[in-house]
């Protein structure tokens, strides 16, 4: 199909399952900036006024769970009583030791968990990222900016996006709609809302990209009202938004998410490792499109696939591009861990605006 037209959405980092997520990842750098060796799988939930941990950690790290779950709360300016939500909510948590039976494999240096994982890159932009997600991603942590900054200071905590791009001959062509939702205080109309919004956030993220769009055809806050938003109006849990935090449904999905999780978890650290193969294969030249897949389970040392796909778009032999791989990155979970040196407390900021296309993260380095 090389004519259709392809959605992505994001969310702000106030949305209530990336305060989640956020919550998991805070403690999951907490844990590995004592105890590079720490195992955790942390679950949060939110609803209105509660907050809930539950998960296991096996470390030899003092870790202040409730601080740190405050503290993210606090940072993403849910500190107001008004919204039924806030840092001092009340907290309960269940946490406990890794299963020694999934112990016992992790502490030969192998997987902490069965499934497969992909990774994709293209051309469509700088980041070598599909369009779509990426002009969600931007627009959202862009909302952010401004609500924080004070450029618009009616914004609330919370928000999403969703872009629409038309594609021919399958080459992104032009915008076909942009969709925004955040709470906003009650005395701002909606029209003043959606200029601003329009002015400060949806014209120049297109725009650095090279597209425009119509400022009276995005569409804000459908229903056109939206004050209170956050765990009180959405119950929020860890994990929950694993196509937001890939390819925003362009390319395949693993089987599990990422956040929460010590990179001894394949969900995560394999998705890494395949985001980083298919990135450096378009980079290099390779082909214009990739699809790595890897797969394992639990204890394996190394993976039970490691495949890819170039979609008819390789420069050069397949042969040529498997052997590529095998010499930029060791697929083993230690050569995964050891190479993109993810036993780092660096997690925290991958929870909001996608894991992928953003330069701070080891994976998205391009090889010499």
């Amino acid at each position: 199909m090389q004519d259709y037209t392809f959605t992505s959405e994001s969310v702000c980092s106030g949305h209530p399952d990336k305060v989640c997520d956020q919550i998991s990842d805070g403690i999951v750098d907490a844990v590995l900036s004592k105890d590079p060796r720490g195992r955790v799988a942390m679950e949060a939930l939110v609803t209105e006024n509660k907050i809930v941990l539950a998960g296991e950690v096996t470390t030899s790290a003092k870790v202040d769970f409730e601080a740190i779950t405050r503290q993210v709360i606090k940072d993403l300016d849910y500190t107001d009583s008004r919204f039924r939500f806030t840092h001092e909510s009340s907290l309960d948590m269940y946490i406990h030791e890794q299963s020694p039976e999934i112990a016992a494999g992790v502490d030969e240096e192998g997987a902490g968990d069965q499934g497969m994982m992909f990774g994709y890159a293209c051309h469509e932009t700088p980041e070598l990222m599909p369009l779509p997600i990426t002009l969600a991603h931007r627009m959202a942590q862009k909302i952010d900016d401004v609500r924080k900054s004070k450029v618009i200071a009616y914004l609330r905590p919370d928000g999403k996006t969703q872009v629409s791009v038309r594609y021919e001959n399958g080459k992104p062509v032009a915008i076909t709609s942009v969709v925004i939702a955040v709470p906003h205080e009650e005395e701002k109309q909606l029209k003043e809302v959606r200029n601003s919004l329009y002015r400060e956030v949806v014209s120049p993220v297109l725009a650095a990209y090279g597209f425009t769009f119509p400022e009276d055809q995005v569409i804000v806050n459908g229903t056109g009202i939206w004050h209170i938003g956050g765990p009180a109006s959405d119950t929020g849990l860890t994990g929950r938004k694993i196509v937001v935090d890939g390819y925003g449904g362009y390319a395949r999905v693993g089987g599990g998410a990422f956040s929460g999780k010590d990179p001894t978890k394949v969900d995560r650290s394999g998705a890494y490792a395949a985001r980083f193969l298919a990135k450096n294969i378009v980079a290099k030249g390779l082909a214009e499109r990739a699809e790595v897949r890897l797969a394992y389970f639990i204890g394996a040392k190394k993976p039970l696939m490691q495949d890819v796909e170039t979609f008819g778009t390789e420069k050069v032999l397949r042969e040529h591009i498997q052997k590529f791989m095998h010499e930029i990155l060791d697929t083993s979970v230690a050569g995964i861990l050891k190479t993109l040196n993810l036993r780092t407390p660096i997690y925290k900021n991958t929870a909001a605006y996608g894991h992928f296309g953003r330069s701070e993260f080891p994976w998205e380095k391009i090889v010499a």
